[in-house]
């Protein structure tokens, strides 16, 4: 018999942090606007961090009603090879944010089908799918694909976006991204009820064949049907 696996998670540094994601994401880059950095670690070992960010997207909150500080995004999930359900590692988390920030109605977060990701975890973990999101602006500076509030956040105020990319890249190239997908996670009751009646179906990822299966919405290995985070009864 396997022995069990001890989960723990707790707050980490930046420095915890970018290590997870520069090793067990795949955007390899650490996002804007940190809210919370939560580090995972099994039977003692360091397995990954989960992270939830602000500020970085303005209109993030704006179609709910909320203000910055109501609301936040669940920004990665970078795990390396780990025992625990992806599910109940996010369970955790937001346990552990909602007693650092109270205040906090709403978390949100988005899955890119460019990366083949559909958000199973997110349906997994019972979050409402409310379809996807306007195609944003992209960057490709230096052979890199970079988001364009990204690029946004880190420009001085006097350049426009425009013109900080030209100064990393005098070739840089603007784009369309994909659109993707949106999860909404209400934290309290009010913001449940108005959040049921935006949600949609979840979507599938359809085979040749027209086989259906679902996939890991953060690079994760998470079977579907995993123990879901229960939602907010209060």
């Amino acid at each position: 018999m396997c022995p069990m696996t001890e989960l723990k998670l707790g707050w980490c540094s930046r420095e915890a942090a970018a290590y997870a994601v520069m090793h067990w994401h795949y955007s390899k880059r650490m996002p804007a606007a940190i809210l919370a950095k939560i580090g995972v670690w099994e039977n003692g070992q360091f397995v990954g961090a989960v992270m939830f960010g602000t500020g970085a997207n303005s209109g993030l909150l704006r179609p709910y009603g909320l203000s910055q500080t109501e609301g936040c995004e669940l920004v990665r999930v970078a795990l390396r090879k780990h025992e625990s359900p992806v599910t109940r590692i996010l369970a955790q988390s937001i346990a552990m944010l909602r007693a650092r920030y109270p205040k906090l109605r709403l978390i949100v977060s988005f899955a890119d089908p460019e990366q083949g990701h559909i958000g199973t975890i997110y349906q997994a973990g019972n979050w409402y799918y409310s379809g996807c999101s306007d195609a944003a602006d992209e960057y490709l500076i230096n052979g890199k694909r970079w988001h364009g509030r990204t690029v946004r956040s880190k420009k001085p105020a006097h350049l426009t976006t425009k013109q900080f990319a030209t100064m990393l890249d005098p070739n840089v190239q603007v784009a369309k991204g994909s659109s993707k997908h949106r999860y909404l996670y209400p934290l309290d009751r009010k913001m449940r009820k108005q959040i049921e009646s935006l949600s949609k179906p979840y979507p599938k990822r359809v085979f040749c064949g027209g086989s259906v299966e679902s996939d890991t919405s953060v690079d994760q290995t998470e079977e579907a049907g995993a123990t879901p985070a229960p939602r907010p009864r209060e």
